[in-house]
Order: structure tokens, then sequence, then C-alpha cells
């Protein structure tokens, strides 16, 4: 699978999963995917303004109803691998931030286009005493073959959290964590926080130059 690919897949399945619902669900992280992924489909389908790319829309979305539901400061730390022993506090707390960011500028694009998918999840047999499972799934496009989806969830204070997916076979906090280590190999944990910090600034500069060109059409 092509890294990029990937990575939309990634966030776009993220989404779905992490719109938070009442009741029994939020007890089974099974049940929690399923609701939720039907829920948020419905709210894609209808959205017209998300379906053309509504930027604040999306941000909005993503930012209220994944962020609370990812637990950020483990992915970074198995982002990190060994690595992550060499950094201060003060530094885990600036990687944690940039891994964050990084994650929803470059992603949140991809929801628009999610609309005529179909996601499949396999109920979790065991949950009894048990703080971390696998949920798995599988995606059905309307071209091309069903596409597996792992979540790895954990659960604090009765409430499910995701730290790392796995899209067909290949670890999202793996997936990054080769090109941390190449970053720190040749900068240090200084030289990979001021990396992640260009590439988001560049990332923030694009889409506000995006935003100008669609207020002068509109204009």
């Amino acid at each position: 699978m092509r890294k990029e690919n990937f990575s939309i897949i990634v966030v776009l399945l993220s989404v779905l999963l992490l719109v938070p619902v009442v009741g029994a669900a939020e007890n089974r992280p099974d049940t929690l995917v399923e609701e939720t992924a039907q829920e948020v489909l419905e709210i894609i389908r209808k959205d017209k303004d998300i379906q053309s790319g509504d930027k604040v829309k999306i941000l909005n979305l993503v930012k209220s109803k994944i962020l609370p539901h990812f637990n950020f400061t483990r992915m970074t730390r198995l982002a990190m691998g060994k690595n992550w022993r060499k950094a201060s506090p003060q530094q885990r707390k600036e990687l944690e931030k940039e891994f964050r960011t990084l994650l929803v500028r470059t992603y949140y694009k991809a929801l628009a286009v999610y609309s005529d998918h179909i996601i499949k999840v396999s109920p979790v047999t065991d949950l009894v005493g048990k703080n971390s499972v696998k949920v798995k799934t599988k995606v059905i496009q309307s071209h091309g073959q069903p596409i597996s989806i792992d979540y790895s969830m954990e659960k604090n204070n009765n409430t499910w959290k995701v730290y790392d997916i796995t899209v067909a076979g290949i670890s999202l906090v793996i997936n990054y964590r080769g090109s941390f280590n190449s970053k720190i190999r040749s900068g240090g944990v200084q030289g990979l926080i001021k990396a992640l910090n260009k590439k988001n600034r560049k990332l923030i500069l694009k889409e506000s130059n995006a935003a100008l060109v669609i207020r002068f059409m509109k204009a």
C-alpha cells in the first residue's frame, strides 16, 4: 500500500471511530466503532459543505471529535520508540503537540470523499478484565478490495481510547517511527521537533493560501 493512501485511510477511519456516543456503547469498544461509524457516515452524506471540502467544518469536526478520544501521549511514545527516553519532559510535550498537529493538518481533507464506504466490525469476544483490546474491522470500498483495519484501544477510567491503528498490516506508529528515528539520528530530539514544526507551519500556510484563493473566487 502506498504511504499516502495508508495515511488517508487512517484518518478517515479514526474520525468514523471516535465521534462520542452515549450509553452502554462507551463500555464496549467494538460497539463504539459500529455505532459511531454509521453515525458519522450519515453526517458526511448529508453535509454538502463537508463533501465540498469546507475547511472550517472539517477542522472543527476533527478537533472536537477526534482529539479527545486519542491517547496522543502513548502514540507519540510508541512512535518515538527507544528515543522517547532521550527526550526531556518539555521535549515530550512539544513532540506530542507537533505530532497531533501533523496528523490533523495532513489528513483532514480526506473526510469529504468517504461517504460511499461500508464498515464491518468484528465483535470482541472477551472483554472481561481487559484494559487493552484490538478491534478488527473491514472497509468495503465501492471500487477495490476490502481493507482490514485494526484499532488498538485501551481503557482508562472506563473510557476507551485509541493508541494505534493498523491498516492492512501496517501500524501507524511504526510507520512514523522510521522517519522519527532518521530525524533524531541527524539532529537529535530537538531536530525532530524543529522538523515537525516546520512541516506543520508549511501545511498551515498552504491552508491559509488556499482559503484566500477561495475567498477571492467567491468575491
